[in-house]
């Protein structure tokens, strides 16, 4: 959530910079400001009425010592009472559209992040690792799969619908090894406390990230529950610490889980259909960070190395892209996208996301630290994928893969199998 001082002092700015996402939002960010406006209009209305309610409750035991009527006191008591509940119910009405706007604009782009409109306009920063050249033409993961009798699209289709897969035998091991790889990584070397959270959550938690009440259509209630499946791990792992306030100490705090993650994945109708690239439910290794303002970019550096080891000690080419404006996340200020090669389709495809969404989601969540003068400030949160399981999976079967069909296992995994 943007800080409401800044629409109020800084209008232009902020529709210029959030212009260059869409230009919607000028519309939302004026219509803010009116309501703003509005607001603070009524709240002083409402304190004036209660001081002179106060004023004149006073003069009751005044009056009535003297001897005077207090018929007229009375009567304009009663009559602010009746102006300060009409109020409060034009107040309660305002501040509920006051509140959804702001909860409907995105974060403010980072002043290096390129413009752009689409992935087009993304700009890649390093590659590393040469693509293999192959002597035959090699096949793509989900025919390789289906010959080896370890994925079966039919039998998950059968089970949920569309976007689900049953895995067998050495996908099934491969998978689970490759969450263990991941996690014992990120725990033992880059200095991350391992979490096992809940993938229910209230629909509050998915507001202190961002996922609600914009992008409601993309996720999974729970009929009959206020409940919700997570779409990633940075949901629970970010809102272990909603509505506290740390001692500066504590930070940084550097959190990682494995979990299934839950997406509707709604809009992508005809996108990577065959397949595991695309499910509505996958494995993902997640890295959230909880720092100090003045460290974050610093930590977001960090955190794109983090996860691209775990591609350098599997040997497969990826590339690093920083995301322009039009195709960042809805609570990023900044984003590198780290994208692995996939030989079937001749080009590099998203793996991970690593974001610095700086105080923006610390505003809705509400999580802060004490300074050593005890003052209070709002964090930065950063996220990560550490990294998706499936589309890791996919990486090995194709970069790894043989003239017969088989795959080789990368020699890191072999300790895990």
């Amino acid at each position: 959530m943007l800080d409401i001082n800044l629409i109020r002092e800084n209008p232009e700015y902020v529709k210029e910079r959030l212009a260059t996402r869409s230009v919607e939002y000028i519309t939302i960010i004026d219509r803010i400001l009116e309501i703003d406006k509005r607001r603070r209009e009524i709240i002083k209305e409402i304190e004036s009425l209660r001081a002179e309610r106060n004023e004149k409750s006073k003069l009751f035991p005044i009056y009535k010592k003297e001897g005077k009527d207090v018929s007229e006191i009375q009567h304009r008591v009663k009559q602010i009472g009746e102006e300060i509940s009409s109020l409060e119910k034009s107040l309660n009405e305002i501040e509920s559209e006051f509140n959804y706007l702001l909860l409907t604009i995105p974060n403010i782009p980072a002043k290096d992040v390129p413009v752009g409109k689409d992935e087009n306009d993304n700009v890649e920063v390093r590659r590393w690792g040469k693509p293999r050249e192959f002597n035959f033409t090699p096949l793509p993961h989900y025919e390789i799969g289906e010959k080896l009798g370890i994925l079966d699209f039919d039998r998950g289709s059968k089970l949920s619908g569309s976007r689900f897969t049953v895995m067998y035998k050495d996908a099934a091991r491969l998978e689970r090894a490759l969450i263990n790889f991941m996690l014992d990584i990120h725990t033992k070397e880059h200095g991350y406390t391992e979490v096992w959270s809940p993938v229910l959550v209230k629909p509050e938690i998915l507001q202190g990230t961002g996922q609600l009440p914009k992008f409601k259509e993309d996720l999974y209630k729970i009929e009959g529950e206020d409940l919700y499946l997570i779409p990633t791990a940075e949901v629970t792992l970010t809102n272990l610490h909603s509505d506290e306030i740390l001692s500066e100490d504590q930070l940084p705090l550097y959190y990682t889980a494995y979990t299934p993650c839950f997406r509707k994945e709604a809009g992508s109708h005809g996108k990577d259909v065959r397949g595991i690239l695309r499910q509505h439910q996958f494995d993902k290794v997640e890295l959230v960070k909880i720092v100090k303002p003045e460290d974050s970019y610093n930590e977001l550096e960090k955190l794109v190395n983090e996860a691209e080891k775990i591609l350098q000690l599997l040997e497969i080419p990826y590339r690093v892209v920083l995301l322009c404006t039009g195709d960042m996340g809805f609570s990023a200020a900044k984003t590198y996208d780290i994208e692995v090669w996939i030989p079937s389709q001749g080009r590099y495809r998203e793996i991970s996301s690593c974001s610095n969404t700086e105080d923006f989601q610390a505003r809705r969540a509400k999580i802060r630290y004490k300074d050593k003068n005890g003052k209070n400030h709002y964090v930065h949160t950063l996220n990560g994928s550490g990294l998706a399981v499936g589309r890791t999976l996919i990486a090995i079967m194709e970069n790894y893969q043989n003239p017969d069909g088989t795959f080789n296992i990368p020699e890191i995994l072999k300790k895990y199998l």
